[in-house]
């Protein structure tokens, strides 16, 4: 792939690119572009393209507006969409003003958890490996009004449909129905064929992908992407939803990562998987538990401790708590162990100490990619650098446990609300200062921002069950 500016002008004009589209990710975690014609674009304009940083949502100032964006050579794909030859270029944010990598980018913000972790000496290199769920549906309709609150989705594979005569003449009645999703085969599992164009759309901008199956839940998939470096990683999250929502438009259907769109039926999860390396070798082998090292031990260590202030990060949307209730195998039991997926952190069995990981089954993918892994690697380093232990392993099933029982064997949870991990957040984030890789202006500004577009609207709106309980008082 091409590495220079002029590499890239030469790859462009082989491929008959007709358009260069700039790219670039919010706060929120949603991707912004600008395009540009060939014959606009020159090794200059690769250098740092001009954009207006005002208009972005809780970023810049009116009067301190303009900012460049800055292409990233190697992170570059065709777009597979376009009905022109289209070439997708990442960007990181450059601040003109402080002549410094853009502290609200949370691509750049990435990049400073790295060069954090080197400069620590932990290690040089650290890798991720994110498993995001995703629901497709047929139709969603929302009203969100002065007088009524509503939302109403559709889905051929919804058990709300086992008396519809809508499919046509005939209703098949092959159906996953509710939690019985997980590895039915046609026809139960109705999105074989939209699943295989989705891997076969990321393999030719580039992607690996390992497993593809229908997940739990009712119109619910997965599909396994390699693992990478944090920022590969992070990158390769927004194709992969970009691809997702984009195969599924062509259908006709609609395509969430929401943690929880369907009451009663399992949710969608963003599993992580994580290690760190020095000078080549894993830091995380080693002859402990699960032949893990005192590293890997302390790392786990230091995200469980910090778990409730990450969750701003990791689980950050309103919706996300909806998930992390119990009953619907999401861990929200700020434990580890080896096999059990009870556990927020679990050990994957492998057979290979390059293999050597943990799994942290918490976040969403509501959460940004780049601002998730950074802070989840910011909490791990932490633990190392403070020899943090995440006390004994829990093998049992937690889920089968009561708030008392997981208070009297010392286990913390996750928090209930994104206010909760908000307020966590404001009170036990000096680890994501360390290195000034998480700024105090950047966290102001994110968690106002979040108490401004997520909390205060949601907990200001009626809710149905509302009217359920308490309409008769």
């Amino acid at each position: 792939m091409p590495k220079t500016s002029k590499d890239v002008i030469e790859f462009a004009k082989k491929n008959n690119i007709l358009f260069y589209d700039f790219r670039f990710t919010d706060i929120k975690g949603i991707w912004h572009h600008v395009s540009y014609h060939v014959d606009s674009v020159s090794e200059d304009i690769l250098k740092g393209v001009p954009f207006d940083g005002s208009s972005i949502a809780a970023w810049q100032p009116i009067n301190q507006s303009d900012m460049l964006l800055i292409p990233d050579l190697d992170s570059l794909f065709i777009d597979p969409f376009t009905a022109d030859p289209t070439l997708v270029v990442f960007c990181d944010v450059y601040d003109i003003y402080k002549k410094q990598p853009y502290e609200k980018d949370p691509r750049s913000i990435a990049k400073k958890a790295l060069k954090y972790l080197a400069e620590s000496g932990i290690g040089d290199a650290a890798y991720f490996g994110p498993e995001n769920e995703f629901f497709i549906f047929d139709d969603l309709k929302i009203k969100d009004e002065i007088n009524a609150q509503s939302y109403e989705i559709d889905s051929t594979e919804g058990v709300w449909r086992s008396n519809s005569d809508s499919e046509g003449s005939i209703n098949t009645g092959h159906r996953p129905y509710t939690k019985g999703g997980y590895f039915p085969v046609a026809p139960v599992d109705s999105q074989v064929d939209i699943r295989a164009e989705i891997v076969k759309t990321l393999h030719k901008i580039g992607m690996e992908t390992f497993v593809v199956h229908h997940e739990v839940a009712q119109g619910q998939g997965e599909i396994g992407v390699k693992f990478g470096t944090l920022i590969e990683a992070a990158d390769n999250v927004q194709k992969l939803k970009y691809v997702v929502k984009m195969v599924a438009h062509r259908h006709g259907k609609t395509a969430t990562f929401m943690p929880k769109p369907l009451y009663g039926d399992n949710g969608n999860g963003m599993h992580t998987h994580q290690s760190v390396w020095k000078d080549g070798k894993p830091l995380f082998a080693g002859s402990g538990y699960q032949n893990l090292s005192d590293v890997a031990m302390n790392y786990i260590g230091g995200v469980l401790k910090n778990g409730k202030s990450i969750a701003a990060f990791t689980n950050a949307s309103t919706n996300s708590y909806k998930r992390l209730m119990p009953g619907f195998e999401a861990p929200s039991i700020l434990a580890y162990s080896a096999q059990n997926r009870s556990a927020s952190a679990r050990i994957p069995f492998v057979n290979s100490d390059k293999a050597r990981r943990v799994e942290f089954r918490f976040p969403d993918s509501s959460a940004n990619p780049y601002l998730a892994f950074a802070s989840m690697l910011m909490a791990g380093i932490d633990g190392i650098k403070k020899k943090i232990d995440p006390g004994p392993p829990h093998e049992e099933d937690l889920f089968e446990l009561s708030t008392d029982e997981i208070k009297a064997k010392g286990i913390n949870l996750m928090p209930y609300t994104l206010r909760d991990a908000l307020t966590s957040l404001e009170g036990s984030s000096d680890f994501l200062r360390a290195g000034d890789v998480f700024t105090d202006h950047f966290l102001k500004t994110y968690i106002q921002y979040k108490y401004d577009t997520e909390v205060t609207p949601y907990e200001g709106r009626p809710h149905p069950i509302e009217f359920v309980n308490t309409y008769s008082c």
